[in-house]
């Protein structure tokens, strides 16, 4: 396999023009879930290849309980300089795993001591803190209390500097973060980024389109697009700081100059990809399909490591 096996480790660079397009070219629910997808299939395979490599660089360390299969020199010569990468892969595969559970338990956390916090306060789907501090988020459904719809959560400070159609669009844009889930894209787009650094633009515009994608069903249910802009724009300005650590970054506002000006401009048009016979939809498609193949490749390699050592294993 040569310097092949690496491969799972470094191509994630490969998604970030694909990244940059979609946030400016495709509709922000189609970029969320694209990039979402892209982002977990390459954490996957670059996480799957530090575990194979560490396999492969300490299976002939004495006093290991692996196959002896897997110490064969057919096996490491898979791997180029196997000593040094398997026991490299060690300290990088711990790192990856205490992230990962920290972002796990970070989430859990937040979400159960916030859904504690509103046991108490009326309103199944809305609450209403008073709070002098203005903020507002949605608070997905936790699942050791039921599966629920979650809940928007607003403060009164909040409340009184909108004006009621921008009120409107401030509970539809929540409530757009609810329906849709986008709890789940940021959750996985983050833990991506924490099995792989090379993923983190990923993250960035994954956490942006999934703010744009509440944008437009927030106009679309409230018919007007400046209206919305104009609650964002509020809202943003009122709300220098969010109180409380948030689920996934979700109660992010995301670069409010760019999701102003992108709902000043006509809507995103609700086709799925551009046309290709366009110099914008060209790119597109260029991006994605590098992107394709970049995690088709990580995926070959980590596969081909894992048929290696299956084929060592004795039976």
């Amino acid at each position: 396999m040569g310097l092949f096996v690496f491969l799972p480790l470094v191509l994630p660079l490969s998604a970030w023009p694909v990244a940059r397009l979609a946030e400016t070219r495709l509709h922000p629910r189609t970029a969320t879930r694209l990039l979402t997808a892209v982002a977990v299939v390459m954490a996957g395979c670059s996480t799957l290849c530090l575990a194979l490599l560490m396999v492969v660089g300490t299976a002939q360390l004495p006093g290991n309980p692996l196959p002896d299969g897997w110490s064969d020199p057919e096996v490491r010569a898979a791997v180029p300089h196997d000593e040094v990468a398997g026991r490299a892969a060690i300290p990088a595969l711990s790192v990856v795993a205490a992230a990962c559970a920290r972002t796990l338990w970070r989430h859990h956390r937040v979400t159960h001591r916030a859904h504690r916090a509103l046991a108490g306060v009326p309103g199944s789907t809305v609450a209403v803190l008073p709070d002098g501090t203005p903020y507002a988020y949605a608070l997905p459904a936790s699942r050791s209390r039921g599966r629920g719809r979650g809940r928007i959560v607003v403060s009164t400070a909040l409340l009184a500097g909108l004006a009621p159609a921008e009120r409107r669009a401030l509970f539809a844009h929540e409530r757009a973060h609810l329906t849709a889930r986008h709890h789940r894209h940021l959750l996985a787009a983050h833990l991506a980024a924490r099995a792989n650094p090379f993923l983190r633009p990923l993250r960035t515009a994954v956490v942006y389109t999934a703010e744009r994608w509440a944008d437009e069903e927030a106009a679309r249910a409230v018919g007007d697009r400046r209206t919305v802009a104009r609650a964002i724009g509020k809202a943003a300005l009122l709300s220098p700081r969010i109180p409380v650590p948030t689920v996934a970054a979700l109660a992010a506002t995301g670069p409010v100059p760019r999701r102003v000006a992108a709902l000043l401009a006509p809507a995103p048009a609700a086709r799925t990809w551009p046309s290709a016979f366009t110099s914008v939809g060209l790119a597109a498609w260029g991006a994605a399909a590098g992107a394709l193949v970049s995690a088709m490749s990580s995926a070959s390699s980590a596969v081909t490591l894992f048929l290696v050592l299956h084929a060592a294993t004795p039976l």
